[in-house]
């Protein structure tokens, strides 16, 4: 009996490694996959980016959960007026999350913007991105864009355009300064999974956007 029990257990154990072997793995392949895909679309200085039409701004937080100035949202919102100013875009789209009456990120980052000296006019809010995907993909289906800058921090910006490409997207993207690696670290950890779920989103679960509605034709 005690001679089955540990053939058992070693059985359990074989499969237990194996299957963590397997999952790191895929973790591991997403996120090269998505990082190499991304190498040569990313720009970070505005003398080397092409000039777009439309900018979209990738939203988050104005505050961090202690009340300060969330340095992600800080450095987004320099990295989009500087575009702007510097006649490479015209017009924002910017999408973020609006799942809660007291958070609303768009709102937060237009009156940033407009703060900063960018017409309000030039400007149109995206209550509806909720995820990066639904961001990127109601871009194209909502707002009639297809040929796009994307404005995030490198690590975001490499799966945002990752999936533009799934979704016959031409977008390029323009980063913005990342934070201190010390203030960064959860968020980049965070980042390997949630690469990982945008490959099953994208070739197995075949996920869409959440809310997409009536379209919103932006015409420069």
């Amino acid at each position: 009996m005690k001679f089955l029990i540990i053939i058992k257990n070693l059985i359990l154990n074989k499969w237990t490694i194996s299957i963590s072997i397997v999952l790191i793995g895929f973790v591991l392949f997403s996120n090269i996959l998505i990082a190499n895909y991304a190498t040569e679309k990313i720009f970070s200085k505005e003398q080397d980016t092409p000039e777009k039409p439309v900018a979209l701004l990738l939203g988050t937080s104005r505050y961090t959960v202690r009340g300060n100035t969330n340095l992600y949202f800080k450095y987004r919102i320099e990295a989009t007026t500087s575009l702007y100013k510097s006649g490479k875009i015209k017009h924002i789209i910017v999408s973020g999350d609006n799942s809660l009456s007291s958070y609303n990120e768009p709102r937060e980052m237009r009156k940033a913007l407009i703060a900063n000296g960018i017409p309000d006019s030039s400007i149109t809010l995206d209550f509806a991105g909720f995820r990066t995907l639904d961001s990127v993909v109601r871009c194209k289906e909502v707002f009639g864009q297809d040929n796009f800058i994307i404005i995030s921090q490198r690590f975001h910006l490499e799966r945002a355009l990752y999936i533009a490409k799934k979704f016959n997207i031409h977008a390029i993207g323009f980063a913005a300064q990342d934070p201190p690696e010390k203030y960064s670290f959860k968020t980049n950890v965070r980042e390997y999974f949630a690469r990982t779920k945008a490959i099953i989103d994208l070739y197995i679960l075949n996920t869409q956007p959440k809310f997409l509605g009536e379209k919103e034709i932006i015409n420069l």
